[in-house]
């Protein structure tokens, strides 16, 4: 499996983040072509204590190689990365990883 995984740092405003998230951004990321699961992860500690070094995780999952080459090519996904400039810019670092 490939993924998509986004961290984000925390907002100034959680519950507007959230609000907007969930409204206008999740729906957008559920149009991308060959997307299988969306797992969202809400940070709310670290082993050492004190606070995560990010307040959300979210990872994207797709079957394989092609079909996340397809997605991330997909204008679905250019609409959802010009939107994630909109509300969370400084704010997200992104990765790939595949699953084993």
């Amino acid at each position: 499996m490939h993924k998509l995984i986004a961290m984000y740092k925390k907002p100034h405003d959680i519950d507007a983040f959230m609000d907007y998230y969930t409204s206008t951004h999740v729906p957008l990321v559920e149009k991308i072509p060959g997307l299988q699961e969306v797992t969202i992860n809400k940070c709310t500690g670290n082993p050492m204590g004190g606070e995560p070094e990010f307040f959300m995780i979210v990872e994207m999952v797709y079957p394989d190689a092609d079909t996340f080459k397809t997605a991330m090519r997909s204008p679905e996904n250019m609409a959802t990365g010009k939107d994630l400039a909109n509300f969370a810019k400084g704010k997200v670092s992104l990765i790939t990883a595949i699953s084993e």
